[in-house]
């Protein structure tokens, strides 16, 4: 398997999602959310001043965006932004990575530190953002939690430790609350997992931009495929009209200053052995 370029010139991407036939992601040092079609056109959507980064959808089709800066969901209905929540008091640091449920019910991660100016790691929070703006901690001491899929029953949610190179899982009760935390699988040596997504044979791809490269893993750690890139891969989706194409977003690095600089950032797409399936 491998990959080529859809698009160049971004930031940096994140927050992929295939809906309503397009790719939505987010440029989060360019400060934007953008579509792009199957055929690499790109459009913009809309501009989130503090960063924007994980994106989903509510049960009305309403895009939520976090906002990582300011510690926020938004929703935008196409003219406006409006504040959803204000995670100020419940998240640890800058927000990142999202899933949001068949009901509209986000899940939300974050840093736990301050990434960037190298600050000492501290384990972080899972917040579960209610449709009506309620917010509670839902899930306690990870190593920065990042990209995060439920699977398509509805029952199991799954998030990505990048500080611990591990997937955990959680059941899903009635009320969203998480319990029951498990690890799905742990990774192999190198290997950071930043975005993931989830295919029909209920496989996760992977985003390691340590390793540049996307691989796919079972539950229990059994690596079945993987494909190199040129430079790291920072999040995945997949979509396409039949689901199959992996939507990998690259970058050469995830510095804020050098990203805008170099504008590095790429959407590859490569064709993968089994459709997309669960959220986002």
């Amino acid at each position: 398997m491998g990959a080529e370029p859809l698009i160049r010139g971004l930031c940096f991407g994140e927050g992929p999602r295939w809906h309503a036939g397009s790719l939505w992601l987010s440029d989060m040092h360019d400060h934007r959310v953008l579509t792009v079609s199957e055929a690499g056109r790109v459009t913009p959507v809309v501009e989130v001043p503090n960063r924007p980064s994980g994106l989903g959808f509510a049960a009305d089709g309403t895009l939520l965006v976090v906002s990582m800066t300011d510690r926020s969901v938004w929703r935008w209905d196409g003219h406006a932004l409006v504040r959803l929540a204000d995670l100020g008091q419940l998240a640890s640091h800058d927000c990142n990575d999202m899933v949001v449920d068949r009901h509209g019910r986000a899940y939300v991660g974050n840093f736990g530190f301050d990434l960037h100016h190298r600050a000492e790691f501290r384990p972080a929070e899972l917040v579960a953002v209610e449709p009506d703006g309620a917010a509670r901690v839902v899930a306690t001491d990870l190593a920065f939690p990042n990209g995060t899929v439920i699977t398509p029953d509805h029952a199991t949610l799954i998030v990505a430790e990048s500080y611990a190179r591990r997937l955990s899982a959680f059941d899903i009760d009635a009320e969203g609350d998480l319990h029951n935390r498990r690890i799905w699988a742990e990774l192999p040596a190198g290997v950071v997992p930043d975005g993931i997504c989830l295919d029909s044979m209920m496989g996760i791809w992977i985003a390691s931009p340590t390793t540049n490269e996307c691989l796919r893993v079972e539950s229990g750690g059994r690596v079945t495929h993987r494909i190199g890139l040129d430079q790291g891969a920072y999040a995945c989706m997949l979509g396409g009209s039949d689901r199959r194409n992996l939507y990998i977003l690259t970058a050469a690095g995830s510095d804020p200053d050098t990203c805008r600089e170099q504008r590095s950032g790429r959407v590859d797409v490569a064709r993968a052995p089994f459709p997309g399936a669960g959220l986002p």
